[in-house]
């Protein structure tokens, strides 16, 4: 390029056509034009614009073709090149519509593996993550398949065929899971909240529940609430109640409840337990009655006040049902940290006050 530069307009002109080719004239002739004119840095530009559509343009003839796998070994060479000279905006343009076209053609493997590259490339060139590049990944999104598996996996007949479904489907996963977190961790840097984008937690959550074969909903809870959107959230419980096994409604609920509670959201908690209410009323479905239930009823009253006293005799009056699942003593210890200032108890116990003497002392 640099030879471009210091060769006359007139020669600039015959060059550049030969290398664009003649699909490309009309980039010739302004790179020409502004070269006349003296603007060899718009030129240089112009030809660097005309160099990428001309990328991205073959590489998608390439996988149109079939050659899905040559593609991806020239989407990752010709962004690594780009990356080493710092060009990071035409990586990023490479590396998105790569990741697109291989989706798009159900080549998950590829298209995830570029997913992941578009964000660290993102990160590596430090890219400010805000309203655009949330577009830009919800297009990648997107562009995952969603093959829905039958409901009751015990009443397909093909055996083999199913099993190769389930693991399709957990490559998927486990694919867009990839891609998402590490965009949430490039938005949690280079955005403006620490616990990531909501709208990313959001869309991870929405893909492990409909996508997984057997779905985490502990990890979608986590993803959920993490979000900004507990009336999406609801219809997805009241999904999961409608299906899941007796005595995991009410235990799916309360993780909701003390995990918004954990961020310190008591609004939303409050707001899910409503939505669910509301949605299922044009269901056959009920609204869980049990202990744990009465004992977040009693919690989300409790938390509305500054009433620690009341917080602590609910934990020991309830302790049986809060036992149903281990996790909820931690989620406890830090709502009483966040709600009223307690401090977590070193899990230690007396010995660790010994060495945090110890260590004093040095």
């Amino acid at each position: 390029m640099s030879k471009i530069l210091e060769t006359s307009p007139n020669m600039i002109s015959e060059d550049t056509s030969q290398m664009l080719g003649s699909g490309d004239m009309d980039y010739s002739e302004q790179i020409s034009n502004f070269c006349t004119q003296g603007k060899y840095k718009e030129a240089m530009k112009l030809f660097q614009e005309s160099e990428q559509k001309g990328n991205i343009e073959k590489l998608e003839k390439v996988i149109n073709e079939g050659n899905c796998y040559a593609a991806q070994q020239m989407y990752k060479s010709i962004s690594a090149r780009y990356v080493s000279a710092e060009r990071y905006s035409e990586a990023l343009d490479i590396l998105h519509s790569g990741a697109c076209l291989q989706l798009t053609h159900g080549q998950v493997t590829c298209g995830a593996e570029l997913a992941s590259m578009y964000v660290e490339t993102s990160m590596k060139g430090k890219i400010p993550y805000d309203e655009k590049t949330l577009d830009l990944v919800k297009k990648i999104y997107q562009a995952f398949p969603r093959v829905p598996l039958p409901q009751h996996l015990w009443d397909v007949d093909d055996v083999q065929q199913l099993s190769e479904d389930i693991g399709t489907a957990k490559a998927r996963v486990e694919g867009c899971s990839s891609f998402l977190k590490a965009a949430i961790r490039w938005s949690a840097e280079y955005g403006v909240d620490s616990n990531g984008s909501p709208e990313l937690h959001i869309m991870l959550a929405e893909y492990i529940y409909s996508e997984s074969p057997e779905a985490d909903i502990g990890k979608v809870t986590y993803h959920f609430t993490r979000g900004n959107d507990p009336k999406k959230f609801a219809s997805t419980l009241v999904n999961f109640l409608g299906k899941c096994y007796p005595g995991e409604d009410d235990l799916a609920i309360a993780r909701a409840v003390l995990r918004y509670l954990c961020q310190g959201n008591l609004r939303d908690a409050n707001l899910l337990v409503e939505e669910v209410k509301t949605q299922i009323e044009s269901t056959e479905i009920e609204f869980p009655k049990s202990e744990l239930m009465q004992f977040i009823t009693y919690l989300l009253q409790t938390m509305e006040r500054d009433a620690l006293p009341l917080f602590n005799m609910l934990r020991v009056n309830y302790k049986s049902s809060i036992d149903r699942e281990p996790a909820f003593h931690e989620m406890l210890d830090d709502i009483a940290e966040k709600f009223f200032g307690v401090q977590r108890r070193n899990p230690m116990g007396m010995f660790g006050d010994i060495f945090k003497l110890m260590g004093s002392a040095e």
